[in-house]
C-alpha cells in the first residue's frame, strides 16, 4: 500500500491529472490484477450476506416504495442493455438498472443488517453490490467481471474511509459511496482509466450530502441514502461512457470538495492504496452484522447478553454507564444531545441509533430481533422506558484510541458499569463482537448460510434458497447467463401491499 497526500490547490496551481486523487483511484479500480481466492470467497459471502438482509424487508413500506419507482423504468425492445433485476421478483420482470439498484439498495440498507467498516468514518461497503450488480446484469457481465467489479468498490470505499474523516464536518458518509460505486461499476466494465476518472469525480459532486440523515429524529432517508449513492453513480459512469467530464479536480479544487465542505485550504489527508499490480484486499478488513442495529452497538449486545444473568432483577438497576469511543457517544450515545434517542414513539431508524434503548432491550431479552426489538409496543413497554432512562454514555479516550488502532488492537465495544439500588457495581467490558472477524464466533461461509436461512424462512422457499446458494458457490465461474439470474424470488404475497401512488 502507498499513502497519497490530498490537499487543496489554487486554480492558478497546476495539478496534473495523474496527481489528483481520482486519477489514482481511478488507476486502482482499472488495474487488471486477478482478484485472489480467500477475496472471491468473502464476496460470495457479502452477496448472501445482502440478499439475506434485503429479503428480510422486502414487504416494508420504503422497499415497496423503491420497488413502484423501479417497476415504472423497466426496460423496453428500444434499450441498449439487458435490464436488471429486482430482489424478491422473478427474471422476468427487468427495470433499467439504475432504478434496479435503487430499490435493492434500499432493501438491502432498510434493517442497518448488513457489512461495515469503521476508520476516520463510517461505512456500509456492501452498498457497493447492488449498483455493480445491476450494471453486471444489464451489460451482460461475467461472475469473473462481477468479482472484479465487487473487489475494485470494497477497495476504493475502504481506503476513503481510512484517509478521509466525513462526519467531523456533518457530510454523509455516502460521499465516499459514490466514487467507490462508480470505480467499482468502470471495473467491472472494464472502462478506460480517463473514462473510470471523470465518473468518479461526478459521483463526488453529485452524492455529497449533510449528516442529518442520520441525526435527531431519522427517517427512512437512512435506507435510501446509499440508494440514491448507487444510482447517481451508476448515471455518473454512463455519462463519462458519452464522453461528459465532471467537475475537476474534484477533491483537491479551490472550490472543491476538501475546500469547503471538509477541512479547508489548510487540510491534509492521506489515503492509503494499492500499488499498482497489487492485489485488491479491502473487503477483508470489513465485517458484517450479526445484530439489526449501528454497528457500534454489536460488541454491546453481546457484553449485554452476558451481563444479563449477573445483575439479575432489572428493577434493582440504580444507573448504567457505558464507557465507550467518541465516535459511539457522540453517534449513538447521549453525547449526541438528541432527545428522541430517548423517545419511546421514536422511529426505528433512530432507534437503531440509540445504545441506550438497545442495551435496554438486550439486557432484557438476552439477544436482539430484527422485528421484534423495534416494536412500537416493544419500545413503549414501562419496565423497558424505566430502564432505558437510567442509561448514558461517556466517552474514554482509551476506548477512542482503540477505535482508530490497527488491528488486532482496534476496538468498538466499550466498558459498562452497573450501579444497582443496594449500592453493588457490576462491571464488565467487551472489546469486538462476537461475530467479528477477530471474535469470539467469527462469521465464514456457513454463518453466512445460516443467516441467509434464518432471515428468508417463511419469505423463499427452500428450493429457491438452495439455488441461490449454489449460485453463489460458483460465483467466479458464473456465465453472462448465470450472472443475469443471479436473485432471490419470493412468493408474491410476501411482498406486501402496492405502495400508494406517485409521480412515477
Amino acid at each position: 500500500m502507498k499513502l497519497h497526500d490530498v490537499r487543496t490547490y489554487k486554480s492558478a496551481e497546476l495539478l496534473a491529472r495523474e496527481d489528483q486523487l481520482a486519477w489514482k483511484l481511478a488507476a486502482v479500480a482499472t488495474d487488471p490484477v486477478a482478484v485472489d481466492a480467500d477475496v472471491a470467497e468473502m464476496i460470495g459471502n457479502r452477496i448472501i450476506d445482502n440478499a439475506a438482509v434485503a429479503v428480510a424487508s422486502l414487504a416494508r413500506r420504503p422497499i415497496r416504495s423503491a420497488r413502484a419507482q423501479a417497476l415504472a423504468h423497466r426496460v423496453n425492445g428500444r434499450s441498449t442493455n439487458l435490464g436488471a433485476l429486482l430482489l424478491g421478483l422473478g427474471d422476468d420482470v427487468r427495470v433499467s438498472p439504475e432504478w434496479a439498484a435503487w430499490a435493492n439498495g434500499v432493501a438491502v440498507r432498510e434493517l442497518d443488517f448488513h457489512d461495515t467498516f469503521l476508520a476516520a468514518d463510517y461505512s456500509h461497503p456492501g452498498d457497493n453490490i447492488p449498483p455493480i450488480l445491476a450494471v453486471a446484469q444489464a451489460k451482460g457481465l461475467d461472475g469473473k467481471a462481477l468479482i472484479r467489479g465487487i473487489a475494485a468498490g470494497y477497495e476504493l470505499h475502504v481506503n476513503l474511509v481510512k484517509g478521509i474523516c466525513l462526519h467531523e464536518y456533518k457530510i454523509d458518509h455516502i460521499a465516499h459511496l459514490g466514487p467507490s460505486a462508480a470505480g467499482g461499476i468502470a471495473a467491472a466494465l472494464n472502462l478506460p482509466t480517463e473514462i473510470a476518472y471523470q465518473a468518479i469525480q461526478q459521483a463526488l459532486h453529485i452524492t455529497t450530502t449533510t449528516r442529518q440523515s442520520r441525526k435527531g429524529e431519522i427517517s427512512s432517508w437512512k435506507a435510501y441514502a446509499p440508494a440514491f449513492a448507487g444510482k447517481m453513480a451508476i448515471e455518473a459512469v454512463d455519462r463519462a461512457m458519452r464522453g461528459e467530464g465532471a467537475p475537476s479536480p474534484a477533491y483537491e479544487g479551490e472550490d472543491g470538495f476538501i475546500a469547503w465542505l471538509l477541512g479547508g485550504p489548510t487540510a491534509r489527508y492521506q489515503v492509503p492504496l494499492p500499488a499498482k499490480g497489487e492485489s485488491k484486499r479491502a473487503i477483508l478488513e470489513t465485517y458484517t452484522k450479526e445484530y439489526s442495529a449501528e454497528y457500534q452497538s454489536q460488541a454491546l449486545i453481546d457484553l449485554a447478553r452476558r451481563m444479563g444473568p449477573r445483575i439479575g432483577d432489572l428493577a434493582q438497576v440504580a444507573s448504567i454507564v457505558i464507557q465507550t469511543s467518541h465516535h459511539t457517544h457522540y453517534v449513538i450515545g447521549t453525547g449526541a444531545n438528541d432527545p428522541q434517542k430517548m423517545d419511546p414513539n421514536a422511529s426505528r431508524e433512530t432507534l437503531d441509533h440509540s445504545i441506550m434503548y438497545i442495551f435496554a432491550v438486550a439486557l432484557e431479552d438476552g439477544g436482539w430481533h430484527h422485528e421484534r426489538s423495534y416494536a412500537p409496543e416493544r419500545a413503549r413497554r414501562p419496565e423497558t422506558v424505566a430502564l432505558w432512562q437510567k442509561i448514558r454514555t461517556v466517552e474514554d479516550t482509551a476506548w477512542t484510541r482503540r477505535y482508530h488502532a490497527p488491528p488486532p488492537d482496534r476496538a468498538f465495544g466499550g466498558r459498562v458499569v452497573v450501579r444497582l439500588q443496594s449500592g453493588v457495581i457490576i462491571e464488565d467490558e467487551l472489546a469486538i463482537a462476537d461475530a467479528h472477524p477477530l471474535g469470539a464466533r467469527p462469521f465464514a461461509r456457513p454463518q453466512y448460510i445460516e443467516k441467509f436461512l434464518s432471515l428468508t424462512d417463511g419469505i423463499v422457499t427452500p428450493s429457491e434458497q438452495e439455488r441461490f446458494l449454489e449460485q453463489v458457490a460458483r460465483l467466479p465461474d458464473l456465465s453472462a447467463g448465470a450472472v443475469a439470474r443471479l436473485n432471490v424470488v419470493v412468493d408474491p404475497s410476501k411482498l406486501g401491499a402496492d405502495a400508494p401512488a406517485g409521480i412515477f
